[in-house]
Order: structure tokens, then C-alpha cells, then sequence
């Protein structure tokens, strides 16, 4: 019989793999939805950030009532919502129908809350970084090995199924589906935490206090900031690479294109999880990465990371100024193994910092982070670039005061505060102390 805290985890990973997809199943079909509603590149960037706009704000809103109601609740509640209406836009027969149904198909993207709080409430805080990784990186394929790699196999150009014979179509409705089916299946066999007591002190620091409390800490400012630029920059560049691999480059393959853009997915997904257990390991052996911030050894291993992020950005423009496609995809890989690093080690800093708020906390990382999303597509697509390249320079200087703003909370005389100190919102009692409550 398999342990409980393992079926939990594999449930959580499940439900945000397909969350991902869903999420980014319009990506592969962007050239078929333009040529149907009449799109521009331009118009297509803006696609691209429609898909994200409900995720930052339904992440801040979940996170509480996931720490609330439980994780087996909110899933099931969502999925079933996302599905229900992947289901409608694959009906869609207008542009705006399309589209509306779409921005609440794109709440799968809060799934990734739900599964970090859900996590958080079955292991230990040594294990925290490793078993958020191991679920993050897993469901973050979804975005590569599902929606890049998967769906356009499944339902290619020439794709004449039962019901539809349009590609996207088929592929926004079974997904759909499965979505409807995993949540009720997540009800029916989802634990909400390891021990009642765990349950009971988590359930009873969701307040709209302690949400403005914990939102602004300056550990829980500087890892949502951190979050923009790199959860973030994945999420842009997740919906945009494609249409980038085909404009930039000419590559007209629907099948092509996607297999170069779910390099950079996998690696964002599948790698994350080294990033979390690097993170457990410094912390455990007190290894120092980067000594400028002594005895804060997650924080040092964070930092690099990032610093990481903005340097691969100025190689993928770089690369791509070669006109060489293949050292494009080459440099959009080391992108998201940087993204995958610094993802594991911030969601290995959240629970760990904040184990009673750990809900709240993704939520607000999960949700300010997602605006990244939000915003990069709209540089990537710039009618007054000289080109597609340069895109990603632009993006990268843009993180400069994001490293900045990290570089003081991880001083060590204020990163030992950081789960007390912060902007003025008063609150009952410090919240990063040690959890109590019986995790084994």
C-alpha cells in the first residue's frame, strides 16, 4: 500500500501536469487560432497575456482558501471549473466567446498553489525543497511534454476526430474532460494534511489579516519578486516561443516548432527539482555557494541562480542575432534550466520560512510571480524592437533592480528577520516560527 504522504503528492503532481497543459494548450495552435479569428503577431502576444491575466489574482485568492478548506476541496473545485469551460472554447465560434472561455480555462494555472500547499502539509522541512521540487518540476512539464510535445502529436494539422475536425478543437475538449475527471477524483481520494493537528493550525491562520500580514514580509516581497523573473519569465516565454521559433525563423512545422519550444519547457519543468534539493542540501550541510550573504544558505544558492536567469537571457539574444535556429533552442534550453534552479530553491524557501502560511505564501509568490507572465509576452512581441531577438535583453535588464532588491533582503542582519519585519500591516504573532503540529 503506498504511503499516504506519496499519494498525495503523486495526486498533486497529476493535477498540476494537467493544469499545465491545459494552461498552455492554445500555445502549439497559435498559427490555426490566428489563421481562424484573423490574428497578428502583435495580436497574438496579446493572446498570449489574455491567457495569463485570471492567474495572478486567482492565485491570491486560493491560497488562503486552500489553507482553509483544505487542498482535496479547492482542487476538485477548480478543476472542474477549468475544465468545464476548456470544454466551451472548444465550441467557441467567436473570436470574444474564444477568448473569455479561455481566460477562465487559464485558472488550471492556479493549480500550482493548491499543489505547493498540499505538499507542504505531508513532509518534512528538511524534504521540503526536494518534494516541491519533485512536484513542481513534474507538473511544470506539462507545459513541454504535454502542451508542446504531446498535443500536437495527438492532434496534428491533419487530425479528423468523432466530434471535431479541428485540431485545437479536439485538443481544448478531451482535455477538458479529464480535468472534469481528475477533480472528482481528487475529492474522493485527496488527504488534506498529515494529522488533524496539522490541519487545525493551518485552517486557523487563514485570515484576511494574515494574508496582508504574511504578503508583506520582506521574505515573502523579495521571493514574489524573484518569482516575476523567473516563474514568470517561463510562463512568457512557455506561450510565445513557438510563434517565436516560426516568425523569427521561419519554421512553418506546427510539429517543429513545438518540439524546439518544449526544450526549453522540459527543462524548466523536469530540472526543477535539482534546484529545491540543492537548496535542502546547502541548508543541511551549511555549504556556502556564495559567502557575500554568510550563513543564509538557501538564500546563496537563490541568488545565483538568478543572477544566472539574466545572464541566458542576453545568450538567447545573442544566439539568436546568429540566425542559427538550432543555437536559439540551445540557448532557450539553459534558459529554463536557469528558471527550473531558481523556481526549486524560492518554493523550497516558502514553506520552509512560512510552514503555517505555507498556502498563503505560495499564493502571494505564486500570484505576484505570475505577472511575469503577464507582461514579457508584451515585450517579446514590441512593434518598435528592431526584431524578435531582442526581446529577451530588453526582459533581462529589466530584472536588474529585482536582483538588487534581493541582493538587501539577503543580508544576513535582515534576512533573519524577514519573516518579522516588513512594510506596516500589524499582525498577531511572528508566523516563521517552527511548525508544531506533528509532521513526521
Amino acid at each position: 500500500m503506498i504511503d499516504d504522504k506519496w499519494k498525495n503528492l503523486i495526486l498533486a503532481t497529476l493535477m498540476f501536469n494537467l493544469g499545465f497543459t491545459i494552461w498552455f494548450s492554445f500555445a502549439p495552435f497559435t498559427d490555426d487560432i490566428a489563421t481562424e479569428f484573423g490574428l497578428s503577431v502583435a495580436e497574438l502576444g496579446i493572446v498570449s497575456s489574455a491567457a495569463v491575466v485570471a492567474v495572478p489574482a486567482g492565485r491570491l485568492l486560493i491560497g488562503p482558501l486552500t489553507d482553509r478548506f483544505g487542498a482535496p476541496i479547492t482542487a476538485s473545485v477548480t478543476l472542474v471549473i477549468v475544465g468545464v469551460f476548456s470544454v466551451i472554447s472548444a465550441f467557441a465560434q467567436t473570436y470574444e466567446i474564444f477568448t473569455v472561455s479561455r481566460v477562465i480555462a487559464s485558472l488550471a494555472g492556479i493549480t500550482f498553489v493548491i499543489g505547493i500547499q498540499h505538499v507542504s502539509e505531508w513532509f518534512k522541512e528538511e524534504n521540503l525543497g526536494t518534494a516541491e521540487g519533485i512536484f513542481a518540476g513534474v507538473g511544470n512539464a506539462g507545459a513541454g511534454l504535454g502542451a508542446y510535445f504531446t498535443l500536437p502529436r495527438v492532434f496534428g494539422s491533419d487530425y479528423a476526430g468523432p466530434l471535431f475536425s479541428t485540431n485545437w478543437r479536439a485538443a481544448f475538449f478531451y482535455t477538458g474532460l479529464i480535468a472534469i475527471v481528475l477533480g472528482l477524483g481528487y475529492s474522493l481520494f485527496g488527504d488534506a494534511a498529515k494529522t488533524e493537528a496539522k490541519r487545525r493550525a493551518t485552517r486557523e491562520s487563514a485570515s484576511l489579516r494574515r494574508v496582508l500580514y504574511v504578503g508583506t514580509r520582506y521574505g515573502a516581497i523579495v521571493l514574489s519578486a524573484a518569482y516575476v523573473m523567473t516563474f514568470g519569465l517561463e510562463v512568457a516565454m512557455n506561450g510565445w516561443l513557438g510563434t517565436y521559433y516560426r516568425e523569427a525563423f521561419g519554421q512553418g512545422d506546427i510539429v517543429i516548432a513545438a518540439t524546439f519550444a518544449a526544450t526549453f519547457s522540459i527543462a524548466a519543468g523536469l530540472l526543477r527539482p535539482i534546484g529545491g534539493y540543492v537548496s535542502d542540501l546547502v541548508a543541511r550541510t551549511e555549504r556556502s555557494v556564495l559567502p557575500w550573504f554568510e550563513g543564509r544558505y538557501r538564500e546563496q544558492w537563490t541568488f545565483t541562480m538568478l543572477v544566472f536567469v539574466v545572464v541566458s537571457l542576453l545568450v538567447m539574444t545573442a544566439a539568436g542575432l546568429t540566425g542559427n535556429i538550432y543555437v536559439a533552442v540551445v540557448a532557450g534550453f539553459f534558459v529554463g534550466v536557469g528558471c527550473a534552479f531558481s523556481e526549486g530553491a524560492i518554493f523550497a524557501q516558502v514553506p520552509a520560512m512560512f510552514p503555517n502560511n505555507s498556502g498563503t505564501v505560495s499564493g502571494v509568490v505564486g500570484g505576484i510571480g505570475t505577472v511575469g507572465g503577464t507582461v514579457y509576452p508584451l515585450v517579446f512581441a514590441a512593434p518598435f524592437l528592431p526584431n524578435l531577438h531582442v526581446g529577451y535583453a530588453v526582459v533581462a535588464v529589466t530584472m536588474v533592480p529585482i536582483l538588487a532588491l534581493c541582493s538587501w533582503v539577503f543580508q544576513p542582519r535582515i534576512a533573519e528577520r524577514a519573516t518579522e519585519d516588513g512594510l506596516a500591516v500589524g499582525g498577531d504573532e511572528p508566523i516563521g516560527a517552527a511548525n508544531p503540529t506533528g509532521d513526521d
